[in-house]
């Protein structure tokens, strides 16, 4: 039987660890269905997934976080979850976390929850050169929408039914989880955040070199730009979150 929750999990050659935190998620959040989107890996992390029994989408090609995490809410609305989380396939989300963000959803006002490392400075702080750029970005963001924003690049997320409707139809391509805040403001939902600790990657690299951290960051401080300048549009599915 379906339950009301998913967890999405956009995973790109994770083979290696893909069924340790796919049987994590499972002890910590066993209420939960898991989806994994297995983004056109050239190893077989599909296959590994596909051995736990979990829900399995195999991407022909590599589409990017963005459109592999868009893919996990389409599913989700599609189908009628109620909430839909985004968990990283290389174990550095912690799913302990996961039913204080769900409570948090549940019990306020928001459309989003956003696991944020950085408001009680425990566990895996990122390193010295990407945390200047995520205290750059969180300075952007908290001028732009008016409020205090401490981890816009975390990608560990749970969404109500009005955020799921969102996404399913338009989501960032690139580097998505700062522009995602934008685009929320900008269609009239909220996010809240709520502390969280998170580990050190298990497994797999990650898709932003050192040496293209300067253009990254430009990038996404042009796309954040670019995104506030669209019109602010009244968002009304009819749900609740």
């Amino acid at each position: 039987m379906r339950q009301e929750v998913l967890i999405i999990i956009p995973a790109y050659n994770e083979a290696e660890g893909i069924r340790h935190v796919i049987d994590n998620v499972r002890v910590q959040i066993p209420y939960a269905d898991i989806l994994v989107i297995n983004d056109g890996s050239n190893d077989s992390t599909g296959d590994e997934a596909a051995k736990e029994g979990v829900l399995v989408v195999n991407l022909s090609c590599n589409l990017g976080i963005g459109g592999a995490v868009q893919t996990g809410y389409q599913y989700a609305h599609k189908h009628g979850y109620r909430y839909a989380a985004q968990l990283d396939g290389d174990g550095q989300h912690n799913p302990c976390d996961f039913d204080r963000m769900l409570e948090e959803l549940r019990s306020g006002s928001t459309d989003m929850i956003v696991g944020s490392r950085f408001m009680k400075k425990e566990g895996f702080q990122s390193t010295f050169l990407r945390r200047i750029g995520i205290d750059l970005l969180a300075g952007l963001l908290t001028w732009l929408l008016h409020r205090k924003v401490t981890d816009p690049t975390s990608g560990y997320r749970i969404c109500g039914q009005r955020a799921i409707a969102l996404f399913a139809q338009e989501y960032p391509v690139d580097y998505p989880e700062v522009e995602a805040l934008v685009q929320l403001d900008n269609n009239g939902c909220t996010f809240g955040e709520v502390p969280v600790i998170m580990r050190e990657r298990v497994t797999g690299c990650s898709s932003i070199r050192p040496l293209g951290s300067v253009y990254y960051m430009i990038k996404v401080i042009l796309a954040v730009l670019i995104t506030r300048t669209k019109k602010k549009k009244k968002w009304d599915v009819g749900y609740e979150s």
